[in-house]
């Protein structure tokens, strides 16, 4: 039982006031809160490049149908099955100019080293449709594929003639109505022209003037002038014809690659050794895992691509123990490996064989060029 004296008042204890300094603290986390919950709804102007898919040259991948198939078959095989793997890679983009992640996706993103924060105009040009890129992507997978085709047939010593062939023409452009798709250009100003480049550099020359350009045009040859148009390319002024050129091969054999999904010209070294590994007997990995990524053209030269480092990544993931980098690239892979895979630089298609057969040999990979400070400098 409880005592009290009725007489006596009980009055509570006053409650301490927050210091001004407490009070300013909650309000400051109160907004910060509300804030961060703000920015998950917001858009941002960026989007996030992550590792993609890894696909082995040597071995299958979905179709359209979702049916796995051979991703490289050539006819009368000569290859034994391979005891290794050699990956291309690929970067998905989580994000679209219609819909970019939320600025609480890129907050994780960005302590993430296998992913990247970049502007969606670098991925996606201003008044270029994600269906527009995506339809690009897909025009530099075939030209990578065919011109991986060429290089392999060429270092297998095999004659791949090539043509210089209009792909697009512009309807405003200088030569509507003068060149037409599947004309073959064979002469600027009398002068034989075997690559886009060697076109180009004569046009510039010209420096407005009428070009003549010798074409075959269904088996018919003739003669056609074009006078080029100034016009800005990427902040420069070039003359133009108005017309896109591709180089054309004619493959002695028909080599068919197969994958589905995958755009841009960045698995052509790949393919390339995929194409070299089944039109030749023994393994070329000697039962390693490695993986790579490169352009390449007709000639063998590899090129720099983008996303390398979500590619080392998704190397790593894949269980790659051998990489192959473009020496392009090599600024970007320098203090960006992951743990577990080592790192060789490439500049042609003969390096990468060479690469392949001091690994499969157990040769000195000390040797072997790499990316590295030195590297860097010399690039």
């Amino acid at each position: 039982m409880t005592l009290f004296d009725e007489n006596v008042s009980v009055v509570p204890a006053p409650r301490r006031r927050r210091s001004r300094s407490t009070v300013f603290g909650l309000w400051s986390l109160a907004v910060a809160t509300l804030i961060l919950f703000a920015l998950t709804f917001l858009p941002s102007p960026y989007v996030i490049q992550q590792p993609g898919p890894v696909l082995n040259t040597l071995g299958t991948s979905p179709n359209a149908d979702g049916e796995e198939v051979p991703l490289i078959t050539v006819p009368n095989e000569e290859d034994t099955p391979s005891a290794g793997q050699l990956d291309l890679l690929t970067v998905q983009v989580n994000g679209n100019r219609e819909r970019t992640p939320s600025w609480l996706e890129l907050a994780l993103a960005w302590f993430d080293p296998s992913r990247a924060v970049v502007p969606v105009d670098r991925i996606f040009p201003s008044g270029q449709s994600t269906e527009q890129r995506n339809t690009e992507n897909a025009a530099l997978m075939s030209d990578s594929q065919l011109e991986a085709s060429a290089a392999a047939l060429r270092a297998l010593d095999y004659d791949v003639p090539q043509d210089i062939v209009v792909g697009t023409v512009d309807d405003a452009g200088a030569a509507a109505g003068v060149l037409e798709l599947g004309d073959v250009v064979t002469s600027v100003d009398g002068t034989p022209v075997t690559t886009v480049d060697e076109v180009r550099s004569a046009v510039q020359t010209g420096a407005g003037a009428p070009v003549s350009l010798a074409i075959d045009r269904n088996g018919a040859e003739s003669s056609v002038s074009v006078t080029p148009r100034l016009s800005d390319v990427n902040g420069q002024q070039q003359w133009l014809l108005g017309v896109g050129l591709t180089l054309g091969f004619d493959l002695p054999v028909d080599v068919k690659i197969q994958i589905n999904n995958v755009g841009g010209p960045s698995a052509g070294m790949m393919f390339a050794l995929g194409i070299i590994d089944k039109m030749s007997p023994g393994d070329l990995t000697g039962g390693q895992h490695i993986a790579g990524t490169g352009t390449i053209d007709a000639a063998g030269n590899v090129g720099g691509i983008g996303g390398i480092r979500q590619k080392l990544y998704g190397a790593r993931d894949a269980g790659a123990t051998w990489f192959l980098a473009p020496r392009a690239n090599c600024g970007e892979v320098v203090g960006h490996v992951p743990d577990g895979i080592r790192v060789f630089s490439v500049s042609t298609l003969q390096d990468s064989l060479k690469v392949l057969e001091t690994i499969r040999d157990g040769g000195d990979l000390d040797a072997l060029p790499t990316c590295d400070a030195t590297s860097v400098a010399g690039s």
